[in-house]
């Protein structure tokens, strides 16, 4: 899943190479109308998730904790780990460790498949669908990442997590929130048709 939209976003990246319009040619490209983020937004977005991108695990359990304060009942939904309770033994647990980091490596692949958006779309939907197959799952739960997320985005980020980086954090959180809702129901329509 993920290799498919890593090759796409190098590839992309190739083609364009040093032969596209310099920063100095005027302003930056307009972005896809589908995307709620402008050119600099965007730009903005993608410069500071590398801060993100170099403290993923660490950022992916600061997530996870903050959830499970704010819906310990979520913590029965994960079978390798739900026997944690304390915030030690969850920050301790490699299970949550390796869950973390393959959600975070979700949304990394999210992030940085911005310029391609049918490809986004395309990858977001399938992960969105593939969580019809956890028991008890309930469409609602998606929203209960955001502000854990934000958390531990500006825990990870410091001082550079500023009001407009906050803001393009939160237009592009809610984004691939709706997007992964989006995939989730049309798996739904899809098993009833």
């Amino acid at each position: 899943m993920g290799c498919k939209l890593g090759k796409l976003a190098a590839s992309e990246r190739q083609r364009c190479g040093n032969a596209g319009p310099s920063l100095a040619d005027g302003p930056p490209p307009a972005t896809d109308p589908r995307l709620p983020l402008t050119a600099k937004q965007k730009y903005s977005m993608l410069a500071s998730w590398k801060g993100i991108s170099r403290a993923m695990e660490k950022t992916g359990i600061c997530m996870f904790i903050k959830l499970f304060e704010e819906n310990e009942d979520l913590l029965n939904m994960f079978e390798k780990f739900r026997q944690y309770r304390t915030k030690e033994e969850q920050i301790n647990s490699m299970e949550l460790a390796e869950h973390a980091n393959n959600v975070m490596n979700t949304l990394d692949e999210g992030i940085k498949g911005l310029d391609d958006l049918d490809n986004f779309f395309e990858y977001i939907h399938q992960v969105g669908a593939s969580h019809r197959k956890i028991p008890g799952f309930k469409v609602e739960y998606f929203w209960k990442i955001e502000r854990p997320f934000l958390a531990a985005v500006e825990s990870t980020l410091g001082d550079r997590y500023t009001p407009n980086v906050e803001n393009i954090y939160k237009i592009t959180i809610k984004f691939i929130l709706e997007t992964l809702i989006e995939g989730y129901e049309k798996a739904g329509n899809s098993n009833a048709t």
